[in-house]
């Protein structure tokens, strides 16, 4: 029986790997997934703006320092840009769950979801 959690991840897996090109890690993109909570069942609230400096503050703020225990500083920046240039700049459709895997991919902090 699929739940509408599983859609979004088949979504996310499929978005994986054609935005990246990369064969994702489907565990660790289900729970990141469930992590975000009701808010991939938003739509305003599902995608995260690359271009809207406050939306990547807040990725920042509350996904990378609170929840992957990371320190402020500009290796952070640099990292959520490397993402950004990966998912692609010119993609409109960010998947906030697709954004939080990729990060947790760059910064390696797997274990965070374990």
């Amino acid at each position: 029986m699929s739940t509408k959690t599983d859609e979004k991840v088949g979504k996310y897996i499929q978005d994986v790997k054609d935005k990246t090109g990369d064969e994702p890690d489907v565990d660790l993109l289900r729970k990141v997934t469930k992590s975000c909570g009701p808010s991939i069942f938003r739509s305003d609230a599902e995608t995260v703006s690359s271009s809207s400096e406050s939306e990547l503050e807040t990725v920042k703020r509350n996904f990378l320092i609170k929840k992957l225990g990371l320190k402020d500083d500009e290796k952070l920046d640099v990292g959520l840009n490397a993402v950004m240039e990966k998912y692609g700049k010119s993609n409109r459709n960010k998947y906030r769950a697709v954004v939080y895997y990729l990060l947790t991919k760059h910064f390696k902090k797997e274990s965070v979801f374990k």
